[in-house]
Parts: C-alpha cells; structure tokens; sequence
C-alpha cells in the first residue's frame, strides 16, 4: 500500500468577512499517497482553493488538523511551517508572481540560494532547461510570454525537488494550447521527481488525466457517485 504523505481529518476554516465569520471548509478528511496526482474539481467558491492553501499551510485550518510529511501543520508556529514548504512544498499559482527585476535564472536560483543549496545556479538552469527555456534564461519577465513565465514559475517550483506540488489553476490565464503544454510540463514533474501533484482545475480534461479526483460542494467533499 502506498504512504499516505497528506492527511486532513475534520478540517474547517471559518473566516471574518464583511456579514460575519463565513464557514469556507466544513469538516473535510482526506488522505492523499505519496506519488499520486489529485485533482480537486468543483464550482467556484465551492472551497477548492481553500482547500489547497489548508494542504500547503498557507492557510491554517480552525478545527481538525492537517498533517503533511508528519508534521502537523496545524500546530506549527509560523518558522516551521515555512521551513516545511521550504523543504518539502512547491507551488504553482494562475498567476505568476515572478520577480519582474530579476531574470528567470535567478527567479529560479534564488530560492534555492536562501534554502541554503550550494548548486543554486546549476540546478535553476537544469530545471528551465528541462522546460525548454534554455535560450530564455536571461530575460526578465517582461520579456516573456505568459507561457515562458509560467514556465519559469514550474521551474521555480520543481527546481528544490518538493514531495508536494500544489497548482491553483496554472493554465487560468493561458490560452488553450498554451495550457496544454504547461499542464503536460506539470504532469512530467509527477513523472521525472516522483513529487504528489495537487490540481485544482476547473477543466474536466485535466481532472480526467489525474489518478484521482475529489469534488467540492459548499465547502463539503461530495461523496462518491453522488449526483453532480
């Protein structure tokens, strides 16, 4: 049986909004195996999002817990929690949030420089090579396309090696065909670092290319079978 590498049991998250406290997530248990690709589907503002950000303790839940790697990331203070998503975590947002002065070299290596990796610039350049941006490496963000900079955002995400990568809608602001070739970039990580993809998507064929997917509903998971 594979390892379990991701584990929420009765997680919620009530936040203050301008009406009063709002229950986003409302009790969800999950466990997630080392190696899986998951896809998390569902409307908009069925909780999909949030349910990511609980994964990656960008967001810490209110009730229940969230475990990832063993660590409880509900109970960490705020230095650990970032040491684990250092360590452990990438993440792909829809969009970008490259450095604009920065190169895409070092929007890559610099990350990997604070994390203390000594090959920093070697690695960074290996991983947008793998992206097919070797003659890019030198340009600035607005120098690129919004394919080549979500091409340097997957570098910067895979090039520490994660256990965990999250994706909130990677291919949102791209066109169609632009989309397809950063979703088949994504799945190759799964492929070639063995890292657990999460994917929240809106796409039914991208939900389709994932071991597995779970389906929000009001901050609820819907039951397997159920009615869509």
């Amino acid at each position: 049986m594979a390892e379990t590498i991701l584990t929420l049991k009765d997680a919620r998250l009530t936040l203050d909004g301008n009406a009063g406290r709002v229950d986003i997530l409302k009790g969800i248990t999950l466990d997630i195996a080392r190696g899986e690709t998951l896809g998390l589907v569902g409307l908009s503002g069925s909780g999909k999002s949030s349910l990511l950000m609980l994964m990656g303790g960008l967001e810490r839940a209110t009730h229940g817990q969230v475990t990832a790697l063993g660590h409880d990331l509900t109970g960490l203070g705020e230095d650990a929690l970032a040491r684990v998503r250092r360590q452990h975590m990438g993440v792909v947002f829809q969009s970008f949030h490259l450095i604009p002065t920065m190169t895409a070299l070092e929007n890559v290596a610099t990350p990997l420089e604070l994390a203390g990796v000594s090959d920093a610039f070697t690695r960074a350049g290996e991983e947008l090579a793998a992206m097919g941006l070797e003659d890019r490496m030198h340009h600035y963000p607005a120098q690129l396309s919004g394919g080549e900079q979500q091409r340097v955002a997957l570098a910067r995400a895979a090039a520490p090696r994660p256990d965990i990568l999250l994706a909130d809608e990677p291919t949102g602001n791209l066109d169609g065909a632009t989309g397809a070739a950063i979703m088949d970039l994504l799945f190759g990580l799964n492929e070639r670092h063995g890292a657990t993809l999460i994917l929240v998507t809106h796409a039914p064929e991208l939900a389709a290319r994932c071991d597995r997917t779970v389906r929000l509903h009001d901050g609820q998971i819907v039951p397997e079978g159920a009615p869509a």
